[in-house]
């Protein structure tokens, strides 16, 4: 760092000491001019006259009030125009102590707002002008008159413009901070949305294989003995689902990986189009499902694919957990206008318990999922018995796509 900033960083850490050398530095001017006679012989000359002891008092007076200038600017402006419309009115020859009214109104112009700026200003212009003017030695026409009125409108013209670019500079600095802050707080949000995106794909995954692995499990250890050819069939639905499982949780979690890694996904996201493989696995844990579709032509986004598939398998998921035995499944996708409507009925009473403790995280992972696409999920027991899951899916996505967190296979 330079000499000269760090004099700068000092003197910005002691505005006092900054304003102390101000008002010298405008005290040797006054003094300096003082000297000057613009009426000589032979036109300005230096050096012909000397204040008076009065003029010396006022100029030392009007300099001292400049040091608080920032402090009371409204109040400094007050005694350098007080002192200077002394000197106008008393001083023969004049000394320039109206350059510290100058020196006050600039600083009330930048540190105050444009109205108070053209008030005061004009307030004092006519007063320092008319006095100047009308009350004092020299004729009205008088340069240093007109000096009086050009030196305080530049002064408050110029601290005006100093206050309009620092509330410019600080404007774009403030946006500058804002837009940052606004791109941490929408990375943050980014960030938790592809959490709970992956929480609910992970949820979705593990409690559906989980389930149809320990449905299985359950039978070949019953049978084991007795019928080992039902045992080797069920352990077989076994090592399908959890070889599913793996494969869909190295799809999700792959995602974590960077773009460039060659173990990242690269197959398809699941959707309607393997609905019929979903039914065969919970037909093969010994739960009967029906499937009826009316949404054959139907092309989905993949995000609304997706959430349409995790919602039957979730729906189907509770049922082979909670419906109890003997229920039955019945799955239906209607295309209804521009939505596609995924109903899962079923006929256990298991699953109303469960609705009455306000569901578990598959169901609120089912409702946050239609939700972010733009539609809508309800879950609830039937009349008569039973449970359904009625989804209404957007068959074009509802929501801009920054709105919404990519579904897994989705590019990122």
């Amino acid at each position: 760092m330079s000499t000269l900033e760090r004099t700068r960083d000092w003197l910005r850490a002691h505005p006092l000491a900054l304003d102390a050398a101000l008002a010298a530095g405008v005290l040797v001017c006054m003094v300096a001019g003082s000297f000057v006679d613009p009426h000589g012989a032979d036109g300005t000359t230096w050096g012909v006259r000397t204040p008076d002891v009065l003029g010396l008092a006022l100029m030392v007076l009007a300099a001292t009030a400049l040091v608080f200038r920032r402090r009371a600017p409204m109040t400094v402006l007050a005694a350098t125009v007080a002192v200077s419309l002394v000197e106008l009115v008393t001083g023969d020859p004049r000394a320039p102590v109206s350059m510290s009214a100058v020196v006050a109104l600039y600083t009330v112009a930048s540190s105050t707002d444009r109205p108070t700026t053209w008030r005061v200003g004009l307030v004092t212009m006519t007063v320092l002008t008319a006095v100047a003017m009308l009350a004092g030695p020299l004729p009205w026409y008088a340069q240093e008159n007109l000096g009086v009125f050009a030196w305080t409108g530049m002064a408050a013209a110029a601290g005006d413009a100093v206050r309009s670019r620092r509330a410019f500079v600080d404007a774009i600095r403030e946006r500058a901070e804002r837009a940052e802050r606004t791109r941490e707080e929408e990375a943050r949000r980014r960030v938790a949305e592809e959490r709970l995106r992956i929480a609910r794909d992970l949820h979705d995954v593990v409690a559906h294989h989980i389930a149809l692995v320990n449905v299985q499990a359950g039978v070949a250890s019953h049978v084991m003995d007795k019928r080992p050819d039902q045992a080797k069939e069920a352990l077989a639905h076994v090592r399908e689902a959890s070889r599913s499982a793996l494969n869909e949780l190295r799809a999700t979690v792959g995602l974590l990986r960077q773009s460039g890694d060659p173990e990242a996904p690269t197959e398809p996201a699941p959707g309607l189009a393997r609905l019929d493989e979903l039914a065969d696995t919970f037909r093969n844990a010994g739960l009967p499902v029906e499937v009826a579709r009316s949404d054959h032509g139907t092309v989905l986004p993949a995000a609304v694919d997706l959430a349409a598939y995790r919602v039957i398998q979730e729906a189907l998921t509770n049922v082979r957990k909670h419906a109890g035995a003997g229920a039955k499944a019945e799955v239906s996708v209607v295309r209804v206008g521009p939505n596609v409507e995924v109903t899962v009925l079923d006929s256990g009473p298991g699953q109303e318990a469960v609705h009455q403790e306000g569901g578990g995280h598959g169901l609120l992972g089912m409702r946050e999922r239609v939700t972010a696409i733009g539609g809508s999920c309800t879950a609830g027991p039937r009349y008569g018995g039973g449970f359904r899951v009625h989804a209404i899916l957007p068959v074009k996505n509802r929501l801009p796509a920054k709105n919404h967190a990519p579904a897994l296979g989705d590019p990122v």
